[in-house]
């Protein structure tokens, strides 16, 4: 305990704050080793993910030639066959949010039972509190990768209408194999979202939101926050900047995970939440390693042009 100093000037549970968040470092305890298995096999599954959607190019080519010849039937056939593969890749992506988020919600029974305080679970169980923030970073990394991808919603758009065509047309009994009618429908309202493993977060949280829970997420958004003010020496401790860049990214998707499950949000007085030391925080960094979580609070929010954000802080994330 003699590494933890009071930070921010929030107090939830009479010690919020108080405690250093190691990402480096942390290890499961023996309590903590059967839920942490599980999470893990996710975690690693979330990088081959991630690459995989990172290298996801699409078939816009293939598609703009069959719409320019639509009765030539090989270059339809060269589109269908461009496309099936990465609708299977689509299907896989949504899968896995599946996952997540069953993953998400072992986590936050540990994090949130009433066994013991909020700031007791986050120092007793950094490994599990670690892979929450890797389930954030995840999330972030995701939903901005696909923001920018405009060939995912093309793609599944021209595969369902091309299914549904072949179908009024009898064309093949096996239309639509790969995804069936029911999958389908999930699948595209996930794409649909502009956040969507977020929304598929902030879901599952939602179910446990209670003041224990949400005391835990502004706990976790003030330890994220700690480590990036002057005045303290944690950053000092991380040995890589990545690390401190992961920090910042987790920092941002707390505040909007728990700007989306709680009613009032985050940007309110009484969120527990210095809100306006974390965007002092995120300005304080080169702006090209932050202009992206910038711009995820100003747009993929939900209360921040609430009449009850303060105009300060509605300034202070402002573009300039």
């Amino acid at each position: 305990m003699g590494n933890l100093i009071k930070v921010l000037t929030r107090d939830i549970d009479n010690n919020g704050g108080n405690f250093f968040l190691d990402f480096e470092n942390a290890q499961p305890s023996q309590s903590e080793t059967d839920v942490w298995e599980k999470v893990n096999q996710v975690l690693t599954e979330a990088q081959v993910i991630l690459e995989d959607l990172q290298s996801y190019r699409g078939a816009g080519e293939e598609i703009r030639q069959a719409i320019q010849n639509p009765s030539v039937e090989g270059v339809q056939e060269k589109a269908w066959s461009a496309v099936v593969p990465l609708v299977i890749k689509l299907k896989t992506f949504y899968e896995f949010s599946q996952k997540l988020e069953t993953s998400l919600q072992c986590l936050l029974d540990v994090l949130t039972s009433s066994s013991s305080t909020p700031t007791q679970h986050l120092e007793q169980k950094q490994a599990l509190a670690r892979q929450f923030a890797h389930i954030l970073h995840f999330t972030l990394r995701f939903d901005e990768l696909k923001m920018t991808n405009p060939a995912i919603q093309n793609d599944f758009s021209y595969y369902r209408r091309t299914i549904s065509r072949m179908r009024i047309n009898n064309l093949s009994s096996e239309a639509g194999s790969e995804v069936n009618n029911e999958l389908a429908n999930r699948m595209s309202l996930f794409y649909a979202s502009a956040t969507p493993m977020l929304k598929t977060l902030s879901d599952a949280t939602s179910k446990f939101v209670s003041d224990v829970s949400s005391c835990t997420l502004s706990l976790l958004i003030q330890g994220f926050c700690v480590q990036y003010r002057p005045e303290m020496e944690y950053r000092s401790r991380f040995a890589s900047e990545e690390t401190v860049l992961f920090c910042l990214r987790v920092m941002v998707g707390v505040i909007i995970l728990y700007d989306h499950v709680h009613p009032a949000g985050a940007f309110v007085k009484t969120s527990n939440i210095d809100m306006k030391g974390c965007i002092r925080v995120l300005k304080e960094q080169p702006p090209s390693s932050v202009e992206g979580l910038l711009n995820a609070l100003r747009y993929t929010t939900k209360h921040l042009n609430d009449e009850t954000t303060s105009k300060q802080i509605k300034n202070m994330l402002q573009q300039n």
